[in-house]
């Protein structure tokens, strides 16, 4: 069975940091591009970051810029997620997606574009 499975969410402080994983099971990630995407309470689901198969062309939404950073070890199956800085507007549920054809151009928080979602993991920031 194909899955994606985030992990390493939890409450942090504001000024503090998180790394969140996108691992996945029954499918190899070389393959496929990876989002991560983030929804705040009352607020609709928006992209965070993307990084194409060969990790060579990462994308950040405006908000992240500077303060998060991503990556991918192939061999672990695995894409991070890394937060710094943290602010309690970064609160919100992270999901990961994954497409083979995306490439992380223009549209790459074009969530229809995703075939496979994780079921996502809180992140809370708050003193």
């Amino acid at each position: 069975q194909w899955q994606l499975v985030e992990s390493g969410g939890g409450l942090v402080q504001p000024g503090g940091s998180l790394r969140l994983s996108c691992a996945a099971s029954g499918f190899t990630l070389d393959y496929y591009a990876i989002g991560w995407f983030r929804q705040a309470p009352g607020k609709e689901r928006e992209g965070v970051s993307c990084i194409n198969r060969s990790g060579g062309r990462v994308k950040f939404a405006d908000s992240v810029k500077g303060r998060f950073t991503i990556s991918r070890d192939n061999a672990k199956n695995t894409v991070y997620l890394q937060m710094n800085s943290l602010e309690p507007e970064d609160t919100a549920i992270y999901y990961c997606a994954a497409d083979r054809w995306i490439v992380c151009g223009s549209r790459w928080y074009d969530q229809a574009e995703y075939d496979y979602w994780g079921q996502g993991t809180q992140v809370t920031v708050s003193s």
